[in-house]
C-alpha cells in the first residue's frame, strides 16, 4: 500500500500518526512540509480530496493565525492558500494519502481507517492508549 504523509515531526499527533502507520507494517513517504513546502496546486488537490473547507485545514493554534487576523470571515479561499503558503506552520496536521482515502489525522487515531493492516492497540506518546473499534 502506498502511503504518504505531511509531517510536523515537532507535532505530538504528527509523530503519534507517523508511529501508528509505521506499526502497521507501512513504510510510509514522509512528507516535512516544512522543510519541503507545498504548491498551489497540491494544497488544493488535498483539501478537494479530504473533502473539507480551507478554513477547516488552518492551524488556529499558534503564531501567526492571530497575528494574522485569520479568524476574520472576510479571507476567501484563494487568500486562506496564500496565507498557507506563505506560512507553511498554518498547515493542520498531519495529512495521511492511501488508496483508501486522504484525511487530516486528529486526532492520530483517524489513519487507523485508512490502513490496510492498523495496529490493534498503540500507545500515544503521553500515555493514552489506542485501541481499533
Amino acid at each position: 500500500m502506498s502511503v504518504t504523509i505531511y509531517h510536523n515531526p515537532a507535532c505530538s499527533v504528527s509523530r503519534n500518526t507517523l508511529a501508528m502507520i509505521r506499526q502497521s507494517g507501512e513504510a510510509p513517504e514522509v512528507i516535512e512540509y516544512l522543510k519541503h513546502p507545498l504548491d498551489r496546486a497540491r494544497l488544493q488537490e488535498l483539501i478537494k480530496a479530504m473533502g473539507i473547507s480551507t478554513r477547516a485545514l488552518l492551524r488556529e493554534k499558534g503564531e501567526p493565525y492571530a497575528e494574522l487576523g485569520l479568524a476574520d470571515p472576510k479571507w476567501s479561499d484563494d487568500e486562506l492558500i496564500d496565507f498557507m503558503l506563505a506560512h507553511p506552520i498554518l498547515i493542520n496536521r498531519p495529512i495521511v494519502v492511501t488508496p483508501k482515502g486522504t484525511k487530516l489525522c486528529r486526532p492520530s487515531e483517524a489513519v487507523l481507517e485508512l490502513l490496510n493492516r492498523p495496529v490493534a492497540s498503540f500507545v500515544k506518546e503521553d500515555g493514552e492508549v489506542v485501541t481499533k473499534r
